[in-house]
C-alpha cells in the first residue's frame, strides 16, 4: 500500500493513502469521539460558505504572507485552543469548521500531472483499519454508502475552496487586506496591554472608498456579507482572550 506523493502536507496530515477496494476491502471507518490532533490548534482554515456560522462563534481572520487564506482562530496564542482540550474533546457546542470534519480525508492528486483527485486518507489517524467495529467502506468490492458520504463531502470542501479562492482574490486585486494588530487590556489589571499581531484584516478605509462599480459587483455576488462577518467577528477576539485567562492559557492566565 503505497503512500500517495505529497510534498508539504497540508494542516493536520502526516501521511496520505489512496483509499482503495483492494488494499482496504474489509477495512472499517470508526467513529470520531474525539478529534485530538485539533487540541493544539490554534487556528484552522475556513471556507466562505461557513463565514455566516463561523463569525457567531471565532474571529475569522486571514493569514499573514503573500498567499492569504481565511482562518477561524480558535485561540488567540500559538497552541492555545479555548474550545477543544488536549484531548480533542469539544468543550461547549459551537461551530465546527469543515476542514476538522474532513480529516482524515482528503481529495489528492496522485500524481502533479493528473487530471482527476483520488479520495485518500491519514493512515497515522488510526480512524479506518481492520476493525471489528465501525461503517465498512466497501460491499462487495464497491465503495460503501458511507465512503461515498466521505468522497461527497470532500467534493463539496473542493467547492467551496474553489469560491474561497476567487473571494481571496478579489481581495488582494483591490488591495484591500492589511497587516492586523488588536490591543487587549485584561479586565481589572493596570498593564500594558497584550497586543496580537500576525495576521491580516480587511482595510475598512479602503473599502469605505471603493468605487461604486466594484461595490455593485460585489454586492451582486455576495461579497459583501462575508466581508462584513469577517469584520463584525473580530470584536470576538475579547471573548477568546478572556476564555484563555478563564481556562489558565496563555498570555494573562494565572500561573
Amino acid at each position: 500500500m503505497a503512500s500517495a506523493p505529497q510534498p508539504q502536507l497540508p494542516l493536520f496530515y502526516n501521511d496520505l493513502m489512496p483509499l482503495n477496494s483492494r488494499d482496504h476491502g474489509t477495512w472499517k471507518a470508526r467513529k470520531v469521539e474525539k478529534a485530538a490532533w485539533v487540541g493544539g490548534q490554534h487556528a484552522i482554515p475556513l471556507t466562505v460558505d461557513e463565514f455566516a456560522q463561523a463569525q457567531r462563534y471565532f474571529p475569522i481572520v486571514f493569514s499573514a504572507g503573500e498567499t492569504s487564506v481565511p482562518l477561524a482562530l480558535l485561540g488567540l496564542n500559538e497552541g492555545v485552543n479555548v474550545y477543544f482540550d488536549s484531548e480533542g474533546t469539544l468543550a461547549e457546542d459551537v461551530y465546527v469548521p469543515a476542514y476538522i470534519r474532513r480529516y482524515p480525508m482528503l481529495l489528492a492528486k496522485l500524481r502533479p500531472d493528473a487530471e482527476e483527485m483520488s479520495l485518500c486518507f491519514d493512515p497515522s489517524a488510526e480512524l479506518m483499519g481492520e476493525f471489528d467495529d465501525g461503517e465498512l467502506l466497501f460491499v462487495s468490492g464497491e465503495p460503501s454508502d458511507h465512503t461515498k458520504s466521505l468522497l461527497d463531502f470532500c467534493q463539496k470542501f473542493e467547492e467551496a475552496g474553489a469560491r474561497t479562492q476567487a473571494f481571496m482574490e478579489e481581495l488582494t486585486k483591490a488591495d484591500l487586506l492589511m497587516d492586523g494588530e488588536v490591543a487587549i487590556q485584561q479586565n481589572g489589571q493596570q498593564e500594558q496591554p497584550y497586543i496580537y499581531r500576525g495576521f491580516r484584516m480587511v482595510n475598512q478605509d479602503k473599502l469605505r472608498t471603493l468605487d461604486g462599480e466594484t461595490l455593485k459587483s460585489w454586492n451582486e455576488i455576495g461579497l459583501l456579507p462575508l466581508i462584513y462577518a469577517h469584520l463584525f467577528s473580530l470584536d470576538l477576539m475579547r471573548i477568546i482572550f478572556a476564555k484563555q485567562v478563564q481556562q489558565g492559557k496563555g498570555p494573562g492566565a494565572a500561573n
